[in-house]
């Protein structure tokens, strides 16, 4: 008789290799047709959810789902902060920062007050909802600036956003959240503002010195090459090393991965030199791991799309994400990058940075814990949120290329 574990293993191995098939083809479509792969992805895991075929029924709260997310969002974020350049980024950092912090808390109350009005909810219900929808996703950004060469500046402050702003949001609608069910002392801008700068600065501090660390461990001189040929199992260890430090202090490990990246992807810059063919061997590593990891996130996340939930507030869902889309963002975009004088944003790249703000992994796990907890109005929250990544995933990646070629903000390769 097949015991328990063994049954898990065996039902674990099916769903891997059926992810595995079903992303090798869907890459392969979106490759003919020149989109983005995460949007086909995402279809895919719709059609093999159990809301159509039922080959797919993983549980958004089982453990295989919750690493399958937490690791792989780690390391995009890696792979995404690795392909920065810190020359770029110095004359972009007012932008980044304000965006990040002040544009969520914007974001968040355009969505909060708007969904006061279009679904009827208690104000800090909506602002709830506002608050888990507010962050950007770097799981599908950071892959579609990999395949759509747009101006670098654009595309490292929109990958960059998506790294910070996640921090923002969870604080946000964790701080909501005790108001909401009673356990909180009401919600305080300055408490908010100060544990996201005590959460940002830890996990920065985490990545800065592990990214530093494998840097020398891997760099190509006699005292600290000894790992140079195992430079992907070190930039492995290291993605999960700066998360769980990060974590453990009650900080970003999200944050701390990508900063980590950010590192290890300008070794140069601070005084390493790789070997030659390193540089060649990490690329490969990451960007078949990246893939893997993008295939798994995106099909599983299609899979869990649940048509009934979303089918309740369907019309007034979608009136909700298109303000969401067309005024809360363009509003928020202005507010924090036009005044920044430094960057010199011309309009057609605000223009483009209104555009691209998909929402994905990380609005998608804040709605999945809300509905555990069975918050108050958590099921409105849950429909809104999948319509939102279904949308602008669907709608907004498909025509990033377009956009950019429209705006004149194409790059050669």
């Amino acid at each position: 008789m097949e015991s328990t574990a063994m049954h898990a293993t065996n039902h674990i191995l099916l769903v891997a290799g059926i992810i595995l098939a079903a992303g090798s083809l869907s890459g392969i479509v979106a490759r003919r047709f020149k989109a983005p792969d995460v949007v086909f992805f995402l279809l895919a895991g719709i059609l093999l959810g159990p809301e159509i075929a039922g080959v797919l029924d993983v549980r958004a709260a089982s453990t295989f789902n919750q690493v399958i997310l937490v690791f792989g969002s780690c390391y995009i974020l890696f792979d995404g902060g690795a392909s920065l350049k810190l020359g770029v980024l110095k004359d972009l950092w007012v932008t980044i920062l304000t965006i990040s912090t002040v544009g969520v808390l914007i974001t968040a109350a355009i969505t909060g007050f708007a969904a006061t009005r279009i679904l009827g909810i208690p104000l800090m219900t909506a602002l709830l909802l506002g608050a888990a929808l507010s962050s950007t996703d770097p799981a599908t950004l950071v892959p579609i600036f990999k395949e759509v060469r747009i101006r670098e500046r654009v595309a490292q402050t929109i990958v960059a956003e998506s790294a910070f702003n996640d921090s923002m949001s969870a604080i946000i609608t964790f701080a909501l959240l005790g108001v909401v069910l009673g356990t909180g002392e009401g919600f305080s801008l300055s408490r908010v503002t100060g544990a996201l700068l005590t959460n940002a600065l830890i996990g920065v501090v985490a990545g800065a010195v592990l990214g530093y660390l494998a840097a020398h461990l891997i760099a190509a001189h006699k005292k600290f090459g000894f790992l140079v040929q195992y430079t992907p199992l070190v930039s492995l260890m290291a993605v999960v090393a700066a998360y769980l430090s990060a974590d453990t202090l009650n900080a970003s490990g999200f944050v701390a991965v990508f900063v980590f990246g950010i590192f290890l992807g300008n070794k140069r810059t601070f005084g390493f030199r790789p070997e030659k063919g390193e540089q060649d061997r990490l690329a490969d590593f990451v960007g078949t791991t990246a893939l893997l990891m993008r295939m798994l996130i995106f099909i599983l996340l299609g899979s869990q799309v649940s048509f009934p939930l979303m089918g309740r507030y369907q019309g007034r869902g979608i009136l909700l994400v298109l303000v969401f889309i067309f005024i809360a963002r363009p509003i928020t975009v202005f507010l924090c990058a036009f005044p920044d004088r430094r960057a010199k944003w011309s309009l057609r790249e605000l223009l483009f940075m209104c555009w691209t703000r998909e929402t994905g992994v990380i609005p998608g796990a804040l709605a999945g814990i809300l509905l555990g907890l069975k918050v108050p109005g958590a099921e409105v929250i849950a429909s809104v949120t999948f319509l939102a990544i279904l949308l602008t995933i669907l709608i907004q990646a498909t025509t990033t290329r377009w956009l950019a070629g429209k705006l004149g903000l194409l790059e050669k390769r």
